[in-house]
């Protein structure tokens, strides 16, 4: 039993010292994408910081979603928390696994690279959206009467540049068309959609994300508008986003190249090319170069070695 497990850790250890070098290589060719995304993210937490100061609280607007699903209250705000940070915390071990399990199909730095982009253009239209009007915030620490609700003069720049993290991003107000709660489930959910390899996984992915919007509403933390604005434009963004990111190599196949092109041009050109090379009477493999003459209708070649048929019909 011993001298299982031993071998067994051993086997581990090499897979993991396998894939870290992998990983690290791909690190190198496509850190700039992974760091513009991860700046993004505090810029977006800086737009919903600078947003709180614009917030003027009023009476709760009329909601459909209200009326219909009972308030949780303030003493079980944190159910919904909860569930956000067990598909958050899922989904990140989820894009590791690679390191741990022997079969895989994604690499980790290449999938955060298509999240990134995800997120990043979802939250530049969250910030447009937020920014354009500002609603009175429905949660508790956002109605009037809250010391919350309103944010005094700033008395530096660098008080705005700090967010006041966490309790600046626990209790914003302002940032509410449409949930940033929502756009990271939405993004996770889709990914493992199309990368994930458990079908049961996949619908209960999908389950969860619907019982979040539902918690999201009963909460009071966003309005019913913000959380189906953010199901419609999360999908838009993730379906043009990703026709127009190349496809992820397959890990499955064993033969996959470890690099992230930065758009499908070079995919176009050689497509182009290998078009260019057939109407030209060229062959397609480019281990094949020999050039190729058309007399009467027959295609020649002409190369080292290769007899040259000049006979022409009726002579």
């Amino acid at each position: 039993m011993t001298l299982y497990i031993g071998r067994e850790a051993s086997k581990l250890w090499k897979r993991i010292c396998a894939e870290t070098t992998t990983e690290i290589n791909l690190l190198l060719d496509n850190w700039k994408y992974l760091l513009a995304g991860l700046v993004f993210q505090y810029i977006h937490g800086l737009a919903a910081r600078g947003v709180h100061y614009l917030h003027r609280p009023g009476p709760t607007l009329q909601d459909l979603g209200f009326m219909f699903l009972p308030e949780l209250g303030q003493d079980k705000a944190y159910i919904s928390e909860t569930l956000f940070t067990f598909i958050f915390l899922s989904f990140v071990l989820w894009t590791f696994h690679p390191f741990i399990l022997k079969s895989k199909k994604i690499y980790t730095v290449l999938i955060w690279c298509r999240v990134l982009a995800f997120l990043v253009l979802s939250q530049f239209l969250r910030i447009i959206t937020f920014y354009s009007t500002q609603l009175p915030g429905p949660n508790y620490h956002c109605r009037e009467g809250s010391k919350l609700a309103t944010l005094p003069r700033p008395q530096s720049v660098l008080e705005v540049l700090l967010i006041n993290f966490p309790r600046g991003v626990i209790y914003g107000c302002g940032d509410l068309i449409f949930s940033s709660h929502m756009i990271f489930t939405l993004v996770f959910v889709l990914t493992y959609q199309k990368y994930g390899t458990r079908r049961f996984i996949k619908q209960f992915g999908w389950l969860l994300a619907v019982f979040q919007s539902l918690l999201i509403i009963a909460s009071r933390k966003h309005y019913t508008v913000d959380v189906v604005v953010a199901w419609y434009t999360v999908n838009l963004v993730v379906f043009f986003i990703d026709k127009k990111l190349p496809e992820l190599p397959d890990r499955t196949s064993g033969n996959s190249p470890l690099l992230l092109p930065v758009s499908i041009k070079d995919k176009e050109s050689r497509t182009k090319e290998e078009n260019h090379k057939l109407l030209n009477g060229n062959s397609v493999d480019p281990a094949d170069w020999r050039q190729r003459t058309q007399i009467n209708g027959k295609i020649m070649e002409d190369g080292n070695g290769i007899h040259v048929d000049t006979t022409m019909n009726g002579a």
